[in-house]
């Protein structure tokens, strides 16, 4: 899907859904998420070094709990030059890939953001920053998400996707 299609569906879904993560009295004022504009820098064909895969991993979930993902492995690319690594877990077919980087707390929603990684046909990762989102408790504290695991700390700025909700 188109990114313009996708954040304009995702915006309609936010104002109109019943199972929406925003409350009646957010979406009463709703005019929609804020993105950074879109950039192919941000977006990667990577391999997954699937060391370690398949481990259960207790993550910290944001109510404080901890949930159990399943390890895929290590996605590894560069941004600016500067080579970084996110581990991934699965999620069904895809990647699911909690982070923070150097826009957390600024530009972007603190305790971090959501991407997803889908296969290619010739086997590897499309991970496309572009698409990346903020949990559903970025939105509302009723919400339980999981907080990306410090090794998914970046240094570096990932300015893609979506930023901070305007409450």
């Amino acid at each position: 899907m188109e990114l313009a299609t996708h954040r304009h569906a995702k915006n309609e879904y936010f104002r109109r859904a019943h199972d929406s993560p925003l409350t009646p009295e957010q979406r009463d004022s709703f005019s929609g998420l804020s993105y950074f504009e879109p950039d192919p820098a941000y977006s990667f064909v990577v391999e997954l070094d699937a060391a370690n895969a398949g481990a259960p991993e207790q993550v910290e979930m944001s109510d404080g709990t901890t949930n159990e993902l399943e390890r895929a492995g290590t996605l590894s690319f560069a941004v600016d030059a500067t080579e970084v690594s996110l581990i991934a877990f699965r999620q069904g077919d895809d990647l699911f890939i909690p982070f923070r980087d150097a826009t957390s707390g600024h530009e972007t929603y603190g305790a971090g953001r959501y991407v997803e990684a889908e296969r290619t046909h010739d086997g590897r990762w499309a991970l496309d920053f572009n698409l990346a989102y903020n949990p559903y408790c970025a939105y509302n504290e009723r919400w339980r998400c999981p907080l990306p695991p410090s090794e998914n700390w970046l240094s570096v700025a990932i300015r893609a996707g979506e930023k901070t909700f305007a409450h």
